[in-house]
């Protein structure tokens, strides 16, 4: 296992415990992500943006919904701080991927002052989870410690269950307001299976099904929609793919007629444009909806938003 991965996915203990003190500290003198907490409405913090979309949209005028990863920050990169802590702990949900995203989480749970009543919860409970070493999660790369693909939300599919999961842990904060939770949950729903049904009749339509992506996060979109994916670097972004690998992957492009290379726009395309110049293919953006940019939060993009210019790009590349 290579150091960027131990980095991204394993937190040193000692680290997280010396959080848990200090935010004890800071629960007696207040701090800055502390007022972000609301008297009047449920608060639920968020660990990445699909969970904060999905919580904002259920939650609606009932939830003030606080994402602990700041807008254009890559959540591999991300770990969190003592006043993310101060934060959780005075919240009433806290909603998290699971799967392996988030390697901090168990240690962060720990943190937690003993009177703390914080409901906790991983919204990709009852998806398929993907091995880290199946087909679709590309085998040549060293996974580390990952049992299991975590990418979970990047299918349409797998998205309608993680909704299903937010609405029921905020009735059970906030069972005042079943009622309006689960009538936003539905309208989410709706778009989630609009968008479901999208992709399955216009990729089922496309003659090509090979997709080479930077970062391995597409394992779920790729299963969920008879597509296969390649991929420059393994499940964490920072995963460095060895020289053979780049060499295997320019000869599979060229001898499948692949056209394109795709990169997202939380992590440096480097290594894709790389690839694309050694086979003279050309590069497109397939988002792996992690998280916002700064131009695409101003232009009020949304989860569904970017799927649909995903499923666009698909297509232009599968044809």
């Amino acid at each position: 296992m290579n150091a960027s991965l131990k980095r991204v996915w394993k937190k040193p203990r000692y680290a997280l415990i010396m959080i848990a003190a200090i935010a004890l500290l800071l629960s007696g003198c207040g701090s800055s992500a502390s007022s972000k907490l609301s008297a009047d409405k449920t608060n639920v913090v968020t660990s990445f943006y699909p969970l904060y979309y999905l919580a904002s949209e259920i939650g609606g005028d009932y939830a003030n919904v606080i994402n602990l990863i700041p807008t254009g920050v890559e959540p591999h990169d991300w770990s969190p701080k003592s006043r993310d802590l101060d934060t959780a702990a005075n919240a009433q949900l806290l909603l998290y991927n699971g799967a392996g995203l988030e390697g901090w989480i168990d240690d962060f749970l720990e943190g937690l002052p003993k009177g703390s009543q914080l409901m906790t919860g991983a919204m990709s409970d009852g998806i398929s989870l993907l091995d880290a070493d199946s087909e679709e999660a590309h085998e040549d790369h060293d996974h580390g410690d990952l049992d299991v693909d975590p990418h979970t939300w990047v299918s349409p599919k797998s998205m309608l269950v993680m909704a299903d999961n937010v609405k029921q842990m905020l009735i059970k904060a906030d069972a005042a307001h079943e009622e309006q939770f689960r009538a936003n949950y539905e309208k989410v729903a709706e778009q989630l299976k609009t968008l479901d049904e999208q992709y399955t009749r216009e990729l089922g339509a496309v003659k090509k099904h090979d997709i080479v992506v930077s970062h391995q996060a597409f394992g779920y979109l790729a299963r969920d929609y008879g597509l296969h994916e390649q991929s420059i670097m393994g499940l964490s972004p920072d995963a460095e793919p060895r020289a053979q690998d780049l060499l295997k992957l320019a000869k599979f492009v060229k001898e499948n007629d692949v056209k394109y290379i795709f990169f997202e726009e939380l992590v440096s395309g480097t290594l894709a444009e790389t690839l694309a110049n050694e086979a003279d293919v050309d590069t497109l953006v397939l988002n792996p909806v992690e998280g916002l940019t700064d131009k695409q939060q101003k232009n009020g993009d949304n989860y569904v938003t970017i799927m649909e210019s995903n499923l666009q790009n698909l297509l232009k590349a599968l044809q």
